[in-house]
């Protein structure tokens, strides 16, 4: 009796595996199969042709790796996701000190852009003198933008209709604008000389019709790999044109001048 019952538990299991056979979830059978693979490893002998695998140590399981074929592999951030993370990071510091609106965030083919707009807050008319809230501004995320590790480009601005005197022209205004921003982030933010520059573009790339704007200093946190960081903008072009992936904070300026006060205008 004992016999038989055993029998039918043995015929019993045997249909369970092959009603489990018979519906393989091919994605369950590819981790099952990279899962043993990496407990067992590679051994490769003259007669035995076994399952190829990584061994990872036990320290490095969950990790960023080189490798897919592990298991608690975890991807590398894109390009993008990088720049992302620096958006975020640098509006959180500003945001802890009420300056968020003094900067605006956008994720080109070259990096991400940190744009500090309005000259209410960094600079007075015609002068490349930081203000006091544009030195908070740059207390602020000097030393996050250092540590980085990344190369900056630091752009000066000008806007193209008024008279930028006491400076000869609106190259001379913006190249010392973005000097001063470039001074204070390597002389007081810890910045090193070596991965930075300046550039001026003068009047030549007005970002709108708002003076304000116009008067303005980028900072570039320039990619690693511009051509995977376009690719990524060209497959989520729609998400970005959602506000999904670029961030921006508006900054402050002085209203535009009436056409007749044009000659005695800042820049």
């Amino acid at each position: 009796m004992a016999s038989y019952m055993d029998m039918v538990t043995v015929l019993m299991c045997l249909f369970i595996v092959l009603y489990a056979m018979s519906t393989v979830d091919a994605n369950k059978w590819e981790n099952l199969k990279l899962s043993l693979a990496t407990g067992f490893g590679v051994t490769k002998t003259d007669t035995v042709d076994t399952a190829e695998g990584i061994v990872v140590p036990e320290e490095l399981v969950g990790q960023a790796g080189p490798s897919e074929g592990y298991a608690g592999y975890v991807p590398e951030p894109t390009e993008f996701e990088q720049m992302q993370q620096f958006a975020d990071t640098i509006s959180a510091q500003l945001g802890d000190s009420g300056l968020a609106a003094a900067v605006e965030f956008e994720i080109e083919d070259r990096g991400l852009v940190v744009k500090l707009t309005g000259v209410d807050t960094f600079f007075d008319g015609n002068s490349a003198r930081l203000r006091p809230d544009a030195l908070q501004v740059l207390t602020a995320v000097g030393p996050g933008l250092a540590a980085s590790g990344r190369e900056l480009s630091i752009e000066g601005h000008a806007d193209p209709r008024f008279n930028p005197a006491p400076y000869a022209t609106t190259w001379e205004l913006a190249a010392a604008r973005a000097t001063s921003v470039l001074r204070f982030l390597v002389e007081s933010c810890g910045m090193p000389g070596e991965k930075i520059s300046g550039t001026t573009f003068g009047s030549a790339h007005p970002a709108s019709d708002d003076p304000a704007q116009n008067r303005r200093v980028d900072i570039v946190v320039l990619t690693t790999d511009p051509e995977g960081l376009a690719q990524e903008l060209d497959r989520g072009s729609e998400e970005t044109s959602s506000g999904g992936t670029t961030h921006q904070g508006q900054g402050s300026g002085e209203p535009a001048p009436s056409p007749g006060e044009e000659t005695g205008s800042s820049h």
